[in-house]
């Protein structure tokens, strides 16, 4: 058995998440037998009932000002704890370097077996944010790094998150192991579904129509694209908001400050993938200028469905951007983000092009990705075995 570990699982929307769940769905899918580990979460009960393979939830409490996260307290049930130590596992996969993937090395040793961790997320802006102390804040990440370290892989999603990783301390090889979405339609449909999602928004026939997926927090940079609308807040644009966080009331208050009402919706989280598809397929252009994110899966998704993204020069996630041809960049201004804007709903012409090539340049399905991780995972537990001279019968 497989195991997928992760400190979020739906319902808790994230692309860390959508990630774990998409191993699950595809591995299971492939013919392997699955198990996810992660905390209980508000209303799942549908989410383990939909799924074709075990969900192990172990109890939770919320995390303070970081809504809809939870902190895991696995041992504090015996029923878990039960099941647990009945779990026999191949080889495990530790998407989070927290108390699920602390699981997952546990689980490891106990069982002899690999484990490889990914990493994902840039820890150390979500520890400033919560944490004043510098020096706790260096030891977090310290305790981070000891994790990867005992790691038998380590996994980042595109080769531009490594300098962070070196940045934090680590020292060992690490693989690139991209991300996949599942987003693929037929191009025929894209039109249609465009045409009806774009009416169904109450979107005019002149206006440009933007699009942002992803948490409501201002790591993300939300404060810069808002920034960046109010200067041409005179142009026919309007934006659609995807998501949730601690920053929402606080983004919905500059929103009327800067007076953007008529130019900005927020249309809150979307569970529904099929929904958020046709959403992307509507839009023109998606706004992602976040310095925080890694790789993330909403650009690959909105390139699935031909839309194209306007990023930050420098930035990590940017790095599958060949401005002009599958996407845009532009400098950390938000004079120059604005005029780009400007610049690209002026020629829409530019934008189709573009987005046409981000579908085939930026975007790879799930179930390619999975087909190169099960050949990943076979040299990996060879390996281990070779390693610790361990004899299979």
């Amino acid at each position: 058995m497989i195991g997928i570990f992760n400190d979020n699982f739906p319902p808790i929307l994230d692309g860390v998440a959508l990630t774990a769940q998409n191993y699950a769905y595809w591995l299971q899918r492939k013919g392997h037998e699955v198990a996810v580990i992660t905390p209980y979460a508000p209303d799942s009960k549908e989410v383990i009932q939909a799924a074709q393979y075990p969900i192990y939830r172990y109890p939770s409490i919320p995390i303070p000002f970081r809504h809809p996260y939870r902190y895991g307290l696995p041992y504090i049930s015996p029923v878990f704890l039960h099941q647990w130590s009945k779990m026999h596992f191949e080889i495990v996969h530790a998407h989070c370097p927290f108390t699920t993937g602390d699981l997952a090395l546990s689980a490891s040793r106990r069982q002899q077996i690999p484990m490889v961790a990914t990493f994902h997320s840039k820890y150390r802006q979500d520890f400033e944010h919560n944490v004043p102390n510098k020096k706790v804040v260096d030891w977090m990440v310290r305790h981070i790094i000891r994790f990867f370290e005992q790691a038998d892989e380590v996994w980042i999603p595109q080769a531009a998150v490594e300098p962070t990783l070196r940045e934090y301390g680590f020292k060992g090889h690490v693989e690139v192991v991209e991300n996949g979405n599942d987003f693929y339609t037929p191009v025929t449909e894209i039109e249609q579904m465009r045409t009806e999602m774009r009416d169904e928004l109450g979107m005019l026939p002149e206006e440009t129509m933007l699009l942002f997926v992803g948490q409501h927090i201002w790591e993300k940079n939300i404060g810069f694209i808002l920034d960046s609308l109010a200067l041409i807040k005179d142009k026919p644009f309007h934006l659609f908001m995807v998501g949730t966080g601690y920053a929402v009331r606080e983004i919905r208050q500059k929103i009327s400050k800067l007076g953007l009402q008529d130019h900005v919706t927020l249309l809150g989280n979307i569970h529904d993938r099929e929904r958020l598809k046709r959403i992307d397929a509507a839009a023109d252009l998606f706004l992602f200028p976040s310095l925080y994110d890694n790789a993330p899966l909403v650009v690959r998704e909105a390139a699935a469905m031909h839309t194209p993204a306007l990023m930050l020069q420098g930035s990590t996630a940017s790095e599958v951007v060949n401005p002009g041809v599958n996407g845009f960049l532009t400098p950390n201004d938000i004079q120059a983000y604005a005029d780009q804007i400007v610049s690209l709903m002026e020629h829409p012409e530019v934008l189709k092009r573009v987005g046409d090539k981000a579908s085939v340049t930026i975007s790879r399905s799930w179930e390619n990705v999975m087909e190169e991780v099960i050949l990943r995972y076979r040299d990996i537990q060879q390996s281990y075995k070779l390693k610790h001279g361990i004899i299979v019968p």
